[in-house]
């Protein structure tokens, strides 16, 4: 129950904290979801583009794993075909980002364009990446030789999926007021921002609401219950269910064991209206569900 320890915890879990460790944070990042066939792109702690992406034809064709670019290559032949690099033709386009795959020197597979941008989104490569000519364009101008690349196959976000492999992301606290149907509230454990978005600390705040939240180990779950809406949601996933309903939202994030829930979801879960004023840096919580009357 270690878990519940730490959610009950409190005050000591943001002592001193600000702006997290700025090690790392100038490094740069990709990853490619298959789930989503999208590309996200981070840089100094933070996601800075997404772009869709074309994956494998199955899912084993381009394979999961963290892989670093190894070489740069501006108008590369499709020696399969002898198709000059560089030719309308060509169906890597005319920029490269070679991978080195299980033992590959960035030969076999790669970050690459394409000459069929309906293909864009869709499975349908022998294993590369495929992307629109002009965004590989963008992307080519701006990683490195070195840069880690994840590819991965899940419903998580770009977000948990780098802090999952170890990337800082650009977190601070929030220095801002919270204000529940007109009274301001305050909470041991700090708001925070995390590429612009506000998080909120899910036990503090929902309690602050009049609801309860309990942790259950074995399922690896938390559940809160506020007015007559039961709250299920597993740290770190972009879903919820309410009174046994599944809704999507932005992941929640875990924060030295304590899960954070992005603000603008909370209204959806709990049915509350949210507000946030950016002259007051106020974040402003109002209505709410009541409870059923049996």
């Amino acid at each position: 129950m270690l878990m519940l320890a730490v959610l009950l915890a409190g005050s000591s879990l943001f002592a001193g904290a600000g702006k997290a460790d700025a090690k790392g944070l100038g490094e740069e990042l990709i990853i490619v979801n298959k789930k989503t066939n999208e590309l996200g792109y981070f840089r100094q702690g933070k996601l800075e583009k997404v772009f869709s992406v074309g994956t494998g034809k199955t899912s084993d064709l381009t394979p999961n794993g963290t892989f670093k670019i190894v070489n740069k290559i501006k108008n590369r032949p499709y020696y399969k075909e002898k198709i000059p690099g560089g030719d309308p033709a060509n169906p890597l386009g005319d920029r490269w980002l070679g991978l080195d795959v299980n033992g590959t020197p960035g030969t076999t597979y790669a970050i690459h364009g394409n000459n069929n941008a309906k293909s864009i989104g869709k499975y349908v490569s022998a294993g590369c990446i495929r992307m629109h000519n002009s965004e590989v364009h963008w992307l080519y101008d701006q990683v490195k030789v070195g840069t880690k690349v994840v590819v991965t196959s899940t419903a998580n976000s770009f977000e948990t999926i780098a802090k999952a492999h170890g990337y800082k992301l650009d977190v601070m606290e929030f220095d801002g007021k919270l204000i529940i149907n007109g009274k301001e509230q305050s909470t041991s454990s700090s708001m925070l921002m995390v590429d612009s978005r506000i998080y909120i600390p899910m036990r503090e705040s929902f309690t602050l609401l009049g609801g309860t939240v309990r942790w259950n180990n074995d399922t690896w779950t938390v559940t809160a219950k506020v007015g007559d809406r039961t709250i299920t949601h597993k740290p770190q996933a972009t879903t919820a269910t309410v009174n046994g309903k599944e809704v999507a939202m932005t992941a929640s994030l875990l924060v030295d064991g304590m899960v954070m829930m992005p603000l603008r979801d909370v209204s959806l879960l709990t049915g509350y209206s949210v507000k946030w004023d950016n002259k007051t840096k106020t974040v402003s919580l109002s209505g709410g569900v009541k409870p059923s009357s049996k």
